[in-house]
């Protein structure tokens, strides 16, 4: 390889060229030059062995990498993507590539933490220097934390209150274009231009079943995540004003949100960027406010993250101070009812034809979100939110850590919400928007000709009609796995019990810490991504 004097701009979450001022001060003079620019993104093989992904999510990277790849080639330069560890790429490039300078977006979670330092640490070795900025969240955690006395704002008003008090987040910076990119900054080195072995990896080869994948509804990067910006936001001045998230649709044919959850997750977004835009329409006219106004939805975000950056052991429910340890299922149906729950065989059409539009499209309206969490946990079938966090951390497009572990929180009534007698009816809630079950029959198309009457209870339907319609409940369909009217007492009954044992979350950890842990399950690697790396 050519050896030359460059800085690298690591590519994590911030996947855009638009307000990325890390990425901005990659093509700042170093000691009075300019440096050549070699945008990098690495596999980390961390998050094979920790998470599991699913295919919808690697395909939806991988078009978010392919995007930023096509950008940065019409500015001179290019995506150089690795495989491995972070600590063993850097350790090689920085010599390798005469590395003076990396820049990168600061991240909240533990491993990106813990990593972000031990590669501070080896940039100060080979005497390459690190600038970092924050722009993956509007409010830098740590400043939220500091504002409101080094304690941790655990109710959504509180934030509000303590981040009001900071003032404004920060405006966004302008895009790197062609024109704001310096022409010492182009790649020189035609070889490693073209170079294919730094490309982009292809979706078959990190996917586990690429041919069941169904055409992307949701397509990954940024130039796609700006158009929905565009068609979402600044086209639908009235609509944004307007906006309740309540009074959305659970159970709509097609979204009745913005679905821009999946592009700020990956930073393909500006969270930023976002926030200003609805801040300008808003002040154009009368609007809805937080919690339920689209800035109140950016708020909740900022909320979670901010749990996640200062709560130590968020996404566990042992040994998190804040998170109320009730003794979930551990019995022999633990297993049956969790498979029957993520594989849409509960015998609840309204469950099940969720959890199949989870893993077709890889995103659910939030009230079906709010609406399978119950029926998990303290609902109906008793399983722990740890469980259906892992659930959701594989099949969402917007699997975000800190969000994904606050809300299952929040939705088991374990923090945040403390009201675990509101339970969400598997039958009764479904009708309320979509009383002919619509929904239902696009997604279980097994049941489409039974009746509307029998649509949501199909067990109800006469033998008769079921054997005319051809989809007999028990053979065909499953039965409903729990008695819903039977068991949510029950398990209100436990709710109260844990609720009124007289200890809070903290005492509770510590009565847990003195006790055996449980064996630990051995962490089940992403198949797709351990084969692809095996490749490597």
């Amino acid at each position: 390889m050519t050896k030359g004097t460059c800085c690298i701009h690591w590519f994590r979450k911030g996947l855009r060229l638009s307000d990325n001022p890390a990425l901005l001060a990659a093509v700042s003079k170093h000691n009075g030059l300019h440096l050549e620019l070699r945008p990098v993104y690495i596999m980390d093989p961390w998050y094979g062995e920790n998470f599991k992904v699913g295919d919808n999510r690697w395909r939806f990277l991988i078009e978010c990498l392919n995007d930023i790849d096509a950008q940065l080639r019409t500015i001179g330069t290019r995506l150089f993507v690795f495989h491995g560890s972070p600590g063993e790429v850097f350790k090689d490039i920085f010599k390798q590539w005469d590395v003076k300078k990396i820049t990168f977006e600061t991240d909240t979670e533990p491993y990106s933490v813990t990593r972000d330092k031990e590669i501070t640490d080896l940039a100060k070795t080979h005497n390459v220097e690190v600038l970092t900025k924050l722009s993956h969240t509007l409010f830098d955690p740590a400043e939220v934390l500091k504002a409101n006395k080094g304690v941790t704002p655990m109710t959504y008003q509180k934030f509000l209150s303590v981040s009001s008090a900071i003032g404004n987040p920060p405006k966004p910076v302008e895009a790197l274009q062609k024109a704001l990119f310096p022409q010492q900054c182009a790649i020189q080195d035609k070889a490693i231009f073209d170079d294919t072995k730094y490309n982009v990896p292809k979706v078959e080869d990190v996917t586990h079943d690429f041919d069941s994948l169904l055409p992307s509804k949701f397509p990954g990067g940024e130039t796609e995540g700006l158009k929905r910006l565009k068609l979402m936001v600044d086209d639908r001045e009235k609509w944004v004003r307007s906006f309740e998230k309540p009074k959305t649709s659970p159970n709509s044919l097609e979204p009745s949100t913005t679905v821009l959850s999946p592009y700020l997750k990956y930073g393909c977004v500006s969270c930023r960027d976002m926030y200003w835009r609805l801040h300008a329409i808003n002040s154009r006219g009368k609007h809805s406010n937080p919690p339920v106004s689209l800035v109140g939805q950016l708020m909740w975000r900022e909320f979670f993250y901010t749990c996640g950056a200062t709560i130590k052991h968020f996404n566990k429910m042992k040994g998190n101070k804040h998170c109320r340890q009730i003794p979930w299922r551990e019995d022999d149906k633990k297993e049956e009812f969790l498979a029957a729950w993520r594989d849409a065989k509960t015998g609840y059409p309204y469950i099940d034809a969720i959890m199949t539009q989870l893993k077709k499209d890889g995103w659910i309206h939030h009230l079906a979100r709010h609406s399978v969490a119950c029926f998990l946990t303290s609902g109906d079938l008793w399983v722990s939110w740890e469980e259906g966090m892992a659930v959701f951390e594989e099949l969402l497009l917007d699997a975000d850590w800190s969000l994904n572990a606050g809300n299952w929180q929040w939705l088991s009534a374990s923090a945040f919400f403390h009201q675990y007698y509101r339970v969400y009816s598997p039958i009764a809630f479904g009708k309320k928007t979509d009383p002919n079950g619509t929904y239902i029959k696009k997604w279980l198309p097994k049941l489409a000709k039974f009746p509307t009457k029998y649509i949501y209870e199909p067990w109800n339907a006469p033998l008769e009609a079921q054997k005319r319609i051809g989809c007999l409940i028990g053979k065909d369909y499953p039965r409903p796995i729990v008695k819903h009217d039977i068991i949510y007492k029950e398990n209100l009954a436990k709710m109260k019990s844990a609720y009124s044992s007289g200890s809070s979350p903290q005492k509770q950890n510590d009565v847990q810490k003195s006790q055996k842990p449980p064996k630990k399950r051995k962490s089940e690697s992403s198949p797709s991504i351990a084969k692809y790396l095996k490749k490597k």
